[in-house]
């Protein structure tokens, strides 16, 4: 599974095996922010909060699927907010999904600095079907902007095409106490 160059790798291990104990365990080794992921606020604001902090009816959502065309390196502006949704989570579309596991995968879409504002003034979590919503190597200013206040970042979404405009989100992440993001799977109904 690709993660962001320099995070930690996916690793995987016989913890246990049915040769040796009757069973088989694996024991994995992962960062938060591994594959499709959640960013809390603590990921960036040294008073953030962990994602315990928030509860479980926080991840599940009533979305919008906003329709990017967007390019590698391509800002998405404020423009790209809808006007009036009555919604809870932007899911920004660029398709730039189909590029999982390509090196062209890390130069990608991402938000403006202005749209990551404008999202956290309405109230709006996002989600991205790209790395992430700033650009590598970037200061995280739309990470700041969103995590501030309180707005939740989902990462690495794939599949975004097959969803209505207006689907259920539900998007949980692991009982982890006092992190800053974790692994989730994400589920959408039309």
């Amino acid at each position: 599974m690709p993660t962001f160059p320099g995070d930690p790798i996916v690793e995987t291990w016989p913890h246990a095996t049915i040769d040796a104990t009757g069973f088989n365990l694996t024991a994995i080794g992962l960062s938060s922010h591994t594959g499709t992921h959640v960013d809390a606020p603590s990921h960036v604001e040294p008073d953030g909060k962990s994602i315990s902090e928030f509860p479980l009816e926080r991840f599940r959502y009533d979305a919008v699927v906003v329709d990017c065309d967007a390019g590698g390196g391509d800002p998405i502006g404020s423009g790209a907010v809808p006007k009036a949704p009555s919604a809870d989570l932007l899911l920004f579309q660029t398709e730039w999904d189909r590029h999982w596991g390509d090196e062209q995968y890390w130069t990608y879409p991402y938000l403006s600095v202005e749209c990551a504002r404008e999202c956290a003034r309405r109230g709006f979590d996002v989600g991205i079907d790209a790395p992430s919503v700033d650009p590598e190597g970037a200061d995280l200013r739309a990470h700041h902007e969103l995590l501030r206040a309180d707005r939740l970042i989902i990462e690495n979404l794939t599949g975004l095409e097959a969803l209505s405009e207006r689907p259920t989100v539900h998007a949980f992440p692991l009982p982890l106490a006092s992190v800053d993001g974790s692994p989730v799977r994400v589920v959408g109904e039309n």
